[in-house]
């Protein structure tokens, strides 16, 4: 099975994994689920690091590769063709990292472990919590 992580749940698996539903953290523990992670994770962590929006932001930064590799995560680049189907979305949400998730899980065909219910609404794409 592989899953992408939507960047709270990473953050959270990093910092606080008692936040995390029980079916989250226990994939995310499974050593037979394959852990992936979008490039646009790193973009939302340094965006909100660099607006004050991340406690310990710039240590998160920082460390974000080396906590990858110990979360045993790779990480998905975001191409073109993961860009033009966010932008083309039918969907109300605008925010830039959640439509680039989005259209990564759909085109992709993995599951987002997210706590997000925006993701719940939108077709084509498996939401788990």
């Amino acid at each position: 099975m592989r899953l992408l992580l939507d960047t709270h749940v990473l953050l959270w698996a990093w910092r606080d994994p008692a936040r995390l539903s029980t079916t989250a953290r226990e994939l995310i523990e499974d050593a037979g689920v394959e852990l992936l992670v979008s490039a646009a994770s790193a973009w939302e962590i340094s965006t909100k690091s660099r607006l004050g929006k991340l406690p310990d932001g710039e240590a998160i930064v920082l460390s974000y590769p080396q906590n990858l590799h110990r979360l045993g995560a790779h990480e998905v680049s975001i191409t073109s063709r993961h860009a033009l189907a966010a932008g083309g979305l039918r969907w109300a949400h605008r925010d830039p990292f959640d439509r680039i998730l989005a259209a990564q899980g759909i085109l992709e065909g993995l599951p987002l472990v997210t706590g997000d219910g925006a993701f719940a609404t939108l077709p084509g794409l498996h939401r788990v919590w």
